[in-house]
């Protein structure tokens, strides 16, 4: 006898299949359609942020679905995940041909440029390693390309696009290798704090220059400064203990923040 859709077993099968487990990649999405809708806002971007939204949300019913697959099993899980996965794919192609269809296929460039992070993240994903480090910088770097796609359906040069994302680089690998030198001395687990720290210095210096180049605005050098300053401190001995999901929460808050001061700086020119 099978449960009904309305069970609490296949509810919370549906549930596992049809939405994230890790809650932190949402932040990675959110991000980057906020910062392109902020800046260079169109009824096209909204469209493809839409589509980003599909696409992100294929993820969980196709890793679950590959690796049932490979395993040679197909339980009510996979057939969920398969329906989900083809569901959110339709919704992706659609909404996605009705931008190219609106706006022609210049603003793909970054997608495309994007594609080989996102089969990384694909053939790790297959594998059951999604979680170690290289697919998770893949995965934000990949979604961080929105953001430039988004500005070029409003008008922006390709040039000035890609630099949207590159600034979301200088705050998706450091909060990674940052949160996970936290959660690691939370645990009582020996850790390397350097290359969370490096990466800092490093997306300020990447953000210095590409203000003085006129290339963004002077208040990502605040926010990258900021960050900064919220590694040192959060991965010094002076740092209050905290619990995963408020480090997560917390990562949640730094990430709008940042995105807030940056469209600000490009919208007043500051």
């Amino acid at each position: 006898m099978t449960s009904s859709p309305n069970s609490p077993n296949q509810a919370a099968i549906i549930k596992s299949v049809a939405l994230p487990s890790e809650h932190g990649g949402w932040g990675f999405l959110i991000e980057p359609i906020l910062l392109g809708l902020l800046v260079a806002g169109s009824g096209n971007g909204v469209l493809l942020a839409m589509a980003a939204l599909c696409a992100f949300l294929i993820h969980q019913p196709f890793k679950v679905a590959t690796k049932d697959r490979i395993k040679g099993r197909r339980p009510p899980r996979t057939v969920w995940a398969e329906r989900f996965a083809l569901g959110y794919g339709l919704g992706a192609a659609v909404l996605g041909c009705v931008v190219v269809l609106n706006a022609g296929t210049g603003f793909l460039i970054p997608v495309l440029l994007a594609l080989p992070l996102m089969l990384m993240q694909v053939y790790y994903d297959a594998r059951n390693r999604s979680r170690e480090l290289l697919p998770e910088i893949c995965g934000a770097l990949a979604l961080g390309s929105v953001s430039s796609a988004i500005a070029m359906l409003g008008g922006w040069t390709i040039e000035a696009a890609l630099v949207l994302w590159l600034l979301l680089a200088c705050r998706s690998v450091p909060s990674i290798l940052y949160v996970r030198a936290r959660l690691k001395l939370e645990h009582g687990k020996p850790v390397s704090t350097y290359p969370s720290l490096m990466t800092h210095v490093a997306a300020l210096v990447v953000s210095v220059v590409l203000a003085v180049s006129d290339a963004a605005p002077w208040l990502a050098v605040v926010v990258c400064g900021l960050l900064l300053v919220r590694s040192i401190v959060g991965l010094s001995k002076y740092r209050k203990p905290r619990p995963a999901k408020q480090i997560g929460m917390m990562e949640l808050a730094y990430g709008l923040l940042m995105v807030a001061v940056v469209a600000l700086g490009y919208v007043r020119g500051l």
